[in-house]
């Protein structure tokens, strides 16, 4: 989620000083084309499904080479000095093991989506992240409603969407992992 406030300009920064300014920070930045925004907070539902998101592949990568990263872990745009932070990541790539502050290389992203961050969810940042040729999934999950939707990069480099809901089980070729809609919205209050 990205929340800026104008009255509080940050500083200009190259890409290495924003690296070592940021981890000072108590709250997350992204850095896209020179500017710093400020990552706002998430629903409590945001945060259900992405921590529920996260254990599930954890779980079903233990004692692989993939990692899975959370909230946290900010990934730089391939070919650029662009830095934005996921909801949930995983990366089986090697070349992401040289870096403690950054991924670069993720098969599979995820975005739980908020009413304010929806269109830059499937537009910008999609853009962004399509840029990588290791990406293969782009999950977006509703926070609001039981809705899925995956941007699964084919055999041709198409990028297909596939739509679920209640009831569908979502297919992650990226990660090998099925599972179904449901296991992220047990017990939440849409």
């Amino acid at each position: 989620m990205i929340a800026h406030s104008p009255s509080a300009p940050y500083p200009k920064l190259s890409p290495e000083e924003y690296l070592q300014w940021e981890e000072r920070q108590r709250e997350k930045h992204e850095y896209l084309d020179g500017q710093i925004y400020a990552m706002g907070g998430g629903s409590k539902n945001h945060s259900v499904i992405s921590v529920r998101l996260s254990t599930l592949f954890c779980n079903h990568l233990d004692g692989g080479d993939c990692e899975t990263g959370n909230s946290d872990l900010k990934i730089q745009i391939v070919n650029t000095q662009n830095y934005t932070y996921p909801d949930v990541s995983v990366t089986c790539d090697p070349r992401d093991r040289k870096s403690t502050q950054f991924i670069t290389y993720p098969c599979l992203v995820v975005e739980v989506l908020s009413p304010s961050t929806e269109a830059y969810d499937r537009g910008g940042k999609f853009r962004l992240y399509a840029r990588n040729p290791m990406l293969q999934d782009y999950l977006l999950v509703s926070s609001t409603n039981v809705e899925i939707d995956l941007y699964h990069k084919n055999d041709e480099g198409d990028w297909l969407i596939l739509n679920y809901q209640a009831g569908d089980r979502v297919e992650l070729k990226s990660i090998g992992l099925t599972f179904p809609v449901n296991v992220l919205y047990r017990s939440l209050s849409l």
